[in-house]
């Protein structure tokens, strides 16, 4: 560990070899230790008194960038729950480095509160001297200030990422910072933080000129109702009052340019009959050209006229139209896209943020109870990124025997060991190889099988059992769980460092009875089941229950039951008498015990094993996953014991 003298021993040796380059220390670290030193007269060895705001001058100071903080506290939440259960504080400053609203993580709240992290403190490099939202301040621009680039002692247990949030005319509102203690920021964090204020930026601008003609638009189609899209606000004549920072890159302009010019001037649409098309044919965007290079975008209008959602609203639902009828089919919404039926917030935020960060290379993590929809969500984020066309390899951590899934996952060399293969095998691990790699029950892979993986995902090479000559990985991973993870690693049940190596972001999968648009999956998972001879519809009275009905097991549970009812149904309408007879009570309680046994195949103490378990399946509602949690084991060894006690729960398997 780096002791105080030693930090300010370096920072001396690396000012006073200035202007020669410094080779362990970046430029702008370098020059912002010198506005440390000669401006500030800062010394890196002596915590000055931090310096904190009085309690009404905080509030006058939040008053004056409200815009801001009301379009940034969302989004702040939903970044800090992106990278949760990771000792972090997410923070917003003004444009003088005071701290105005702060979210912390519980296990770092004590550490931020000495380090001066809190509501009302100056992080400005003249009071805090390099600093992630200081000196993002004095450079305009995102950066990482990692632990000893600090230049004050007392701020080297941090890692800050942080990114500037500019308004429409390219003047600094504010500063948005993550820091964490060291030992646990990903890498990928600056690239979380600067997609959170794009977001923010976005609603900034659409609130500044709300009630505004707004133009809409993307190269690509899917990215119209994202972060990425280019907004345009437009005056009652049709010209451009302001251009978003995205719609400057997209068109490659700047704002002085095109400020005043009539839209179509620009694209080969006029905003009336834009916004005439999308009222005749629906929200889907439309084919446009750029007036003066003939790109192909992709855009749709509001009138800025009050329909009780907001405009960011009404782009999300755009983005998520099932299809595009006016796009020709290899434009249409991606397979992600494709997965939102209706309009449901939390799956809403979890595409756009699969959008976002897989062609980053930042791994994600998707939560959630069992059926879900967790593994059909990880193909269709393959499916939706540049890798489409490469191998998509998925593994069930909890279906491959113990004894096997080293073999599985990594391979093995001809005579690697007794009973290999004389030919070897290819691990699938090598068969995901410039592809996408999917973890399936992560959280029930052995403890030694968790370190190698860490290895291989580590160094991004891999060598099968037998062989010595590693091979070079390019692998994206996604990876999923039921299980409470960082309760596992508490039970020393899973190893913490490989979570975080696995959490770059974590999506959570709500379950069917919380989805907002319950209905619509439901008529979704209907015509899939249908017959292609056919239409069958849903009664009111049915469509009713359905939507009603707990679904324990989920989407898995759903399409079981619409299937039964096909196959039971006499007409092409589905009523109430077509469900299942155990609907609606449940299987009986004493089902798991049906299979008749004969007591002398086991003896007293199976005997006993037997109808504890039988009673611990009953109190968890004959939930496996939760069971097999309870006792701490894995799902795998629950279902051997299940078996050997000869207790037939395979009715139960949906519930």
């Amino acid at each position: 560990m780096v002791s105080v003298h030693s930090h300010g021993a370096r920072v001396r040796e690396v000012v006073e070899s200035s202007p020669a380059p410094y080779s362990r220390v970046p430029p702008h670290i370098t020059e912002s230790w010198i506005r440390c030193i000669s401006e500030y007269q800062l010394d890196p060895t002596i915590p000055h008194e931090l310096y904190v705001v009085e309690s009404h001058e905080l509030l006058e100071r939040q008053e004056q960038v409200a815009p801001v903080m009301r379009a940034a506290k969302s989004e702040m939440t939903v970044l800090f729950q992106q990278i949760a259960k990771s000792d972090y504080a997410i923070m917003l400053t003004d444009t003088e480095g005071v701290l105005l609203n702060f979210f912390g993580d519980p296990g770092f709240t004590h550490a931020a509160s000495k380090s001066g992290l809190m509501p009302g403190a100056v992080w400005s490099e003249r009071f805090q001297g390099t600093n992630g939202m200081g000196t993002c301040l004095a450079e305009q621009r995102p950066m990482m200030i990692h632990q000893d680039d600090h230049f004050l002692f007392r701020n080297t247990g941090l890692t800050c990422a942080a990114a500037p949030i500019f308004d429409w005319r390219g003047q600094i509102l504010a500063v948005l910072d993550a820091s964490g203690e060291t030992h646990r920021v990903p890498s990928h964090v600056l690239d979380l933080v600067n997609m959170t204020v794009q977001e923010i930026e976005n609603k900034v601008f659409v609130n500044e000129f709300s009630g505004r003609p707004l133009f809409v638009f993307h190269s690509r189609p899917e990215f119209v109702g994202t972060l990425n899209k280019g907004i345009i606000a437009l005056d009652s004549d049709s010209c451009v009052l302001a251009a978003s920072r995205n719609c400057l890159a997209q068109l490659g302009v700047t704002s002085n340019e095109i400020i005043g010019q009539p839209l179509d001037a620009l694209f080969n649409v006029s905003f009336k009959s834009l916004l005439r098309e999308s009222q005749k044919h629906g929200p889907a965007p439309f084919i446009v050209f750029d007036a003066h290079h003939g790109r192909r975008f992709f855009a749709t209008a509001t009138s800025g006229q009050s329909d009780g959602k907001s405009p960011l609203q009404v782009f999300a639902t755009q983005a998520s139209a099932p299809t595009l009828s006016n796009v020709p089919a290899s434009d249409r919404l991606t397979p992600l896209y494709e997965l939102q039926r209706g309009h449901d917030a939390r799956m809403e935020h979890n595409i756009q943020t699969a959008m976002r960060v897989f062609d980053r290379d930042v791994a994600i993590l998707l939560c959630g109870e069992t059926g879900t929809g967790k593994e059909l969500f990880a193909k269709a984020i393959h499916l939706s990124s540049n890798r489409a066309d490469q191998p998509y390899v998925a593994i069930n951590c909890a279906s491959i025997p113990e004894q096997l899934i080293e073999s599985e996952l990594f391979g093995y060399k001809p005579g690697a060991f007794t009973g290999a293969n004389k030919e070897g095998q290819i691990g699938k691990i090598c068969q995901a190889n410039g592809g996408t790699l999917f973890l399936d029950e992560i959280g029930d892979m052995p403890l030694a099988l968790q370190t190698r993986l860490l290895r291989v995902l580590e160094e991004r090479e891999i060598a099968p059992l037998g062989g010595k000559t590693p091979t070079k990985l390019d692998i994206r991973l996604i990876s999923a769980t039921h299980c409470d993870l960082p309760e596992k690693i508490a039970n020393n049940l899973f190893r913490e460092d490989l979570y975080y190596r696995i959490q770059g972001v974590t999506l959570t999968l709500p379950p069917l009875r919380e989805r907002a648009d319950r209905k619509e999956l439901i008529q979704f998972v209907l015509e899939q089941e249908s017959p292609d001879d056919g239409i069958v519809t849903i009664s009111d009275e049915l469509m009713d229950l359905l939507e009603r009905h707990q679904w324990p097991g989920n989407i898995r549970q759903l399409r079981n039951v619409l299937r039964v009812m096909m196959a039971l149904r006499d007409g092409n309408v589905l009523t109430r008498d077509c469900l299942p007879a155990d609907f609606l009570t449940g299987p009986k309680e004493n089902s798991a015990a049906s299979a008749p046994i004969t007591s002398s195949l086991l003896n007293p103490l199976e005997l006993a094993e037997r109808e504890a378990l039988i009673q611990e399946l009953r109190i968890s509602h004959w939930n496996l996953s939760k069971l097999a949690r309870q006792l701490k084991v894995s799902r795998n060894t629950l279902y051997r014991k299940l078996e050997r006690l000869d207790i037939n729960v395979a009715s139960r398997e949906a519930c």
